[in-house]
């Protein structure tokens, strides 16, 4: 009889390294993070968590405690983007549809995908707009009036061709001029645009995931090939994160990026539970607070008890960040 050669794939914690076995040799297995975290973990602050999973699930956190959780587990969806806005609804925008709740997880607004379509990104606009993108055979930006359910404004957004609708948009976000920066993810580039659908800026990024406009007119980027980068509006690096410049730490998937009051930059970290499960015995990190210099003051590694899943959004409770106060065109 042939004797087959499998390899056999075991990993294990001994003395705080990690091995697998290939053919029956042992193989060290880098760690995904130091054992011991920077930083004072779920109770750093307080703060809102979202991410990309097989489940729809959200997350308070206070005080180093989940004070309020959303879990849905019969939808269909990852949630891509979410917002807590000052009254305290949140609208949340999760592949096959957008959906706005109170604290009390009450629905007050819906909005479903239609078939061959996508929606991962959706902001409010006051209380009573929301603009969104919808993935698809054509893209579209829509402007709603969730009030009346009457369609403000939309635009065609372009796209790669062939179509790849789920590939082709995953963050946008409103500027302080009332403009939108968009993430094409297909295309490599961030755009911005005015409220007739007019490409003010073209930014040339690979496989860009997200774009926050920063304060200083410059916009924060994060891909999901591995890197964070603060851009001028030249497409100019002015800042930039790489994982090979902090080697204690594996970042697999940069998602949502976002600069804090103190000049940090908050990384979220997606985790990809769809292909596998999270190594329970060398978890990775869901998110990390770095310095201008590129030091990481935070880590969150939140994989038990509680299991906070995949992170694509955190929203600080407790200083200024996205919310409804913002305006398109002329829309507020």
């Amino acid at each position: 009889m042939k004797k087959i050669n499998i390899s056999i794939l075991i990993i294990f914690l001994t003395a705080g390294v990690h091995y697998s076995f290939s053919q029956g040799q042992p193989v060290p297995q880098k760690p995904m993070a130091p054992a011991t975290l920077p930083g004072k973990g779920l109770a750093q602050f307080d703060f809102f968590y979202a991410g990309e999973g097989k489940v729809q699930n959200m997350y308070m956190v206070r005080k180093g405690k989940v004070v309020w959780s959303y879990q849905d587990i019969v939808s269909r969806g990852e949630i891509s983007d979410a917002v807590v806005m000052t009254n305290g609804n949140i609208l949340f925008a999760h592949q096959y549809g957008i959906t706005l709740i109170t604290p009390e997880k009450k629905i007050l607004w819906k909005y479903t995908t239609p078939a061959g379509h996508e929606t991962h990104t959706a902001q409010p606009i006051g209380k009573d707009h929301v603009v969104f993108i919808q993935n698809g055979d054509t893209a579209r930006l829509f402007v709603v009036n969730i009030t009346t359910g009457k369609t403000i404004t939309n635009f065609i957004l372009p796209t790669k061709k062939p179509i790849d609708v789920h590939s082709q948009f995953r963050h946008a976000r409103l500027t302080d001029k009332g403009t939108m920066m968009v993430a094409h993810m297909d295309l490599g580039r961030v755009c911005e645009y005015d409220i007739n659908g007019k490409e003010l800026l073209s930014l040339e990024v690979p496989s860009v995931w997200s774009a926050e406009p920063l304060k200083n007119g410059n916009i924060l980027v994060a891909s999901n090939l591995g890197f964070v980068r603060e851009l001028n509006r030249k497409g100019e690096i002015v800042w930039e994160y790489l994982p090979r410049e902090v080697p204690d730490y594996t970042l697999t998937s940069p998602q949502i990026a976002f600069r804090r009051s103190n000049g940090n930059t908050i990384i979220n970290n997606w985790f990809n539970e769809f292909s596998r499960k999270p190594d329970r015995a060398n978890p990775p990190i869901q998110a990390v607070e770095v310095t201008n210099e590129k030091q990481i003051v935070w880590a969150l590694r939140a994989w038990d008890n509680p299991d906070l899943g995949p992170s694509t959004v955190i929203q600080l409770l407790d200083e200024p960040g996205i919310t409804e106060n913002v305006f398109f065109g002329n829309i507020h």
